[in-house]
């Protein structure tokens, strides 16, 4: 017997299937939409391009979302911890001053959150909004500065404070610092963000810390707002001498926000504000504080980009000296139209006389010459001690100071002169007085020193006013650029010389 499918038979069996079997085709078929199309392309929020798009990007550990009113500050809030809300580890906490001021808040969370995040629930018992895999976002309010006890032994990966200046102290700021923690760290990071307003009863403290150290919109490491120092990681730590982490602020104005700036109403609205609230609320200027003795001052005019200062102005230095409180020391040329420009300052606290006359030395040695330096008469004042006056050690070490007026009438006599000097000349059309943008502290201070209630002539002398007093005795030394080739020996034009030596 023959094997099936062998020989001649199966060739001629696979010819004959072969030609049999036609060829098949199979129609196509619609498949249905795995998602509703329509429903995919509702954007729940998108966010505008510029400040709103930077911060809900930024990576740095503290940011701060503010300026003007109605740049889209409350909405960018709510946004930012959807990044990880979806995650069964999340854990946020969004807190505003008051339960009332929470209400607004919640509402708002209500309107973006179901539309985000499918399935998210809320409690109204726990305040706290809970995602279908478990990430947590708890909003509460804080009052008083004892009300962070609620939050003890409590762990966050994102914290965010709506309306910052509200608080008057950073105490809870720095004590929710200490809540941010998480297992999940390297995969949710850990963040703390803020939004608010310029004014408000802790405008001062929230300047410091974010507005002060660096240009709008950069990047920096964190400072500690009392003695201005980086916040390092401390000896015996792994990354012992390391900055911390960094800290960013980024403005907004109503114009970054087209759905309400287009109309024009809101706008309207801020502009019949009385000035310093239209400068906080519109222009979102952090320098302006109702009462503040300077209101000339305007950050956009009076400080400059640091450039090199031709060797042929001349140069002087002013000092107001303390060793318990801070030390507060200018350099400032004169350009060859007279203008004042403020090119370094020195600022610092718990140092010694001597010691205070070698930094200064170090940090001038480079200048050329430094014509005189003005230095707060009280430092002559022996006051009983048989030894150096604190002015006679420093002029010993090399340090060569001359005495400022202090006679009466002197501080409203100074404080005209900086009115004067901050207007802008008619001639020049400049301002007659500039900083160079590296002065920090002496930026951060004159626009936020107020007026004395009790004397509306001179600056209130409970405020930080080292550095604008050190900076009055420089002005008041009448200074003149070298292209003049002024002698006070012989001048008789302008002004009478009482010193010949000094010039003044």
């Amino acid at each position: 017997m023959k094997k099936a499918g062998s020989g001649r038979t199966q060739k001629k069996a696979n010819q004959t299937e072969t030609v049999a079997t036609p060829p098949t085709t199979v129609p196509a078929e619609v498949k249905a939409p795995e998602f509703d199309v329509e429903v995919a392309q509702d954007v729940v929020f998108k966010p505008n391009p510029g400040p709103q798009t930077d911060f809900l990007s930024s990576s740095e550990r503290e940011v701060l979302y503010g300026g003007s009113a109605g740049g889209g500050k409350s909405y960018a809030m709510l946004a930012d911890p959807l990044h990880g809300l979806n995650h069964p580890n999340f854990s946020g906490l969004l807190v505003r001053h008051t339960t009332e001021e929470l209400r607004e808040l919640i509402q708002k969370s209500q309107e973006l959150y179901p539309r985000a995040v499918p399935g998210i629930k809320w409690s109204e018992r726990k305040s706290q909004w809970i995602s279908p895999r478990g990430g947590r976002l708890w909003m509460s309010y804080l009052d008083k500065d004892m009300d962070v006890t609620r939050y003890q032994g409590q762990a966050f990966n994102w914290i965010g404070f709506d309306e910052l200046t509200q608080w008057p102290t950073p105490f809870a700021w720095d004590y929710m610092r200490s809540r941010l923690r998480s297992a999940s760290s390297m995969e949710l990071g850990l963040y703390m963000r803020a939004t608010t307003n310029p004014g408000g009863s802790g405008h001062s403290w929230v300047k410091k810390m974010f507005i002060d150290p660096a240009k709008y919109g950069e990047a920096f490491w964190a400072t500690n707002i009392e003695t201005g120092e980086e916040i390092k990681y401390p000896a015996g730590h792994s990354k012992a001498g390391q900055s911390l982490f960094k800290r960013r602020f980024i403005p907004a104005s109503l114009f970054d926000n087209p759905y309400l700036s287009e109309s024009g109403d809101y706008e309207a609205m801020l502009l019949s504000l009385p000035e310093h609230q239209r400068k906080q609320l519109l222009e979102g200027n952090w320098d302006v504080n109702e009462g503040a003795a300077f209101p000339e001052w305007n950050r956009a005019i009076h400080v400059v980009e640091p450039f090199k200062i031709p060797s042929n102005w001349t140069k002087f230095r002013a000092c107001d000296y303390g060793y318990g409180s801070y030390t507060g020391v200018v350099w400032i040329a004169v350009s060859p139209s007279e203008q004042l420009v403020v090119y370094r300052e020195l600022y610092c606290s718990k140092v010694t006389a001597t010691d205070l006359a070698d930094m200064i030395l170090d940090a001038e040695a480079e200048d050329g010459t430094i014509r005189y330096g003005v230095l707060d008469s009280s430092l002559w004042h022996k006051r009983g001690d048989t030894g150096p006056s604190l002015a006679e050690q420093m002029n010993m070490k090399g340090c060569r100071w001359r005495p400022s007026d202090r006679s009466r009438g002197s501080r409203v006599a100074g404080k005209n002169e900086m009115h004067r000097r901050l207007q802008v000349d008619e001639h020049t059309e400049e301002p007659r007085l500039v900083f160079f943008a590296n002065c920090t502290n002496t930026i951060a201070q004159l626009p936020s020193i107020p007026l004395d209630k009790r004397n509306p002539e001179d600056v209130d002398t409970n405020a930080e006013d080292h550095l604008y007093d050190a900076l009055r005795y420089g002005i008041m030394t009448r200074p003149r650029s070298s292209i003049w080739d002024y002698n006070p020996a012989t001048q008789r034009s302008g002004f009478q010389a009482s010193d010949p030596s000094f010039g003044y």
